[in-house]
């Protein structure tokens, strides 16, 4: 159990406590509904551009890094399809340099020209090296707009292209910035070792005097409606021929989604998985495989993949795929692979939450989908889901009729 308290600041902002005296460290996190989905029309990776350029510094700090490194301290920050969230951590005895250095980049961030102009051509490079010119690397480009062809989940959070990146304008990134990075949006923890009533006077100084009034967060809906599935065929200069399956399923605090989270797991979870034991060991079709859900607070997506042995054809890999699941669906799963799935699933969040800023991250990021105590509640709701619940919810929504194909053909040099 992690226990949190809650803080009202002057602004109205809330802030989530976790106060740890087992450790010599304290983590700050800042989590704001910034995400690549509220990326302006054709003019994606505006999100994910505006992350990097948090960095640029301000005319009292004008390199965000340095105080930050002389107090013992590290910092990153990272983007996804909903959320951007930044964090630091450092000594217990430097947590006012922590806070106060964060609070002035949020209210008194720089940005010159020259700085936006030298981030979008880092960001343009690394769309290339990550994605577009490695093998594979663009598999998201190709499947989300062929899924989301209205919700902005259509184009991934780096971008879609060069073209849409060069779009962007600083007097673009100070707009978003000004409308998503507002303090009332914003889900901010404090956990480790600090004095609670030293750290509400600090966080009441630095992003309690933050005011203005915030505008209105867009929601987004996802419709099946609107979801027409299909092939994907893409010859490419490939190692080997690979494909990714992809099902529209439910958003993040959807029921099914636990369901369905858990049905990953026993496809794909080691070598003793269903997937790898079926299709690479015994009938050695596939070279590897896996299968995961992307956990989007919107409609995800559940997606097995896979890379294809010598000589085998798409068709009888994905033929092969049906006959596991439909078998899997008929012949249940016993209590003793539901008691392993659900005793790894529980090591796994008990140890991600062993660490000081895993706990700070995780309790931002429950507050922003609904509630902090989620941190509480989730491994009793994966613990709760029976078997043949699980395979209703995988049955549902996994079957040949939803599914997305994207299909790299390797060709011959």
């Amino acid at each position: 159990m992690i226990a949190f308290d809650t803080i009202t600041l002057d602004n109205g902002t809330k802030v989530i406590l976790h106060q740890d005296t087992d450790t010599p460290l304290v983590a700050f996190n800042v989590l704001f509904p910034a995400g690549s989905k509220f990326d302006p029309e054709h003019k994606s990776g505006l999100a994910h551009l505006l992350e990097h350029l948090m960095f640029s510094g301000t005319p009292l700090v004008p390199d965000y890094d340095r105080p930050l490194q002389l107090a013992g301290g590290e910092n990153n920050a990272f983007t996804n399809n909903d959320y951007a969230n930044y964090y630091c951590y450092g000594p217990a005895s430097n947590l006012d340099t922590l806070i106060w250095v964060d609070a002035d980049r949020l209210a008194n961030l720089h940005i010159s020209q020259e700085a936006f102009d030298i981030q979008q051509q880092v960001v343009t490079e690394e769309l290339y090296e990550t994605c577009l010119n490695i093998p594979y690397g663009d598999s998201w480009h190709h499947l989300l707009p062929a899924i989301y062809k209205k919700h902005p989940y259509r184009w991934p959070t780096i971008g879609i292209s060069a073209e849409e990146i060069a779009n962007i304008t600083l007097d673009d990134i100070l707009q978003f910035k000004q409308h998503h990075y507002h303090i009332r949006h914003s889900a901010i923890t404090l956990s480790g070792n600090f004095d609670p009533h030293q750290a509400e006077d600090l966080l009441g100084e630095t992003f309690g005097q933050m005011n203005g009034t915030p505008g209105s967060i867009s929601k987004f809906d996802f419709s099946l409606d609107d979801y027409t599935p299909s092939l994907i065929h893409l010859p490419a200069q490939v190692p080997v021929s690979a494909f990714h399956i992809a099902f529209p399923m439910p958003d993040r605090t959807h029921p099914d989604y636990y369901a369905l989270d858990m049905f990953s797991d026993l496809l794909a979870m080691g070598r003793s998985s269903l997937l790898y034991r079926r299709l690479v060991k015994e009938l050695q079709i596939l070279s590897n495989v896996d299968a995961y859900i992307t956990g989007t607070i919107d409609t995800g997506l559940f997606v097995i993949e896979g890379r294809l042995a010598p000589g085998i054809s798409l068709d009888e890999a994905t033929k092969r795929i049906w006959e596991l699941l439909q078998s899997i669906y008929i012949q249940g799963v016993d209590e003793r692979a539901m008691e392993k799935l659900k005793n790894t699933l529980e090591s796994t969040m008990v140890f991600s939450e062993m660490s000081t800023l895993n706990k700070a991250i995780n309790l931002s990021y429950y507050t922003y989908i609904g509630t902090p105590d989620l941190i509480n509640k989730e491994l009793d709701i994966y613990q709760a889901i029976e078997g043949r619940e699980m395979l209703a919810a995988a049955k549902k929504y996994l079957h040949p009729e939803q599914a997305t194909i994207l299909h790299y053909e390797a060709q011959q040099a």
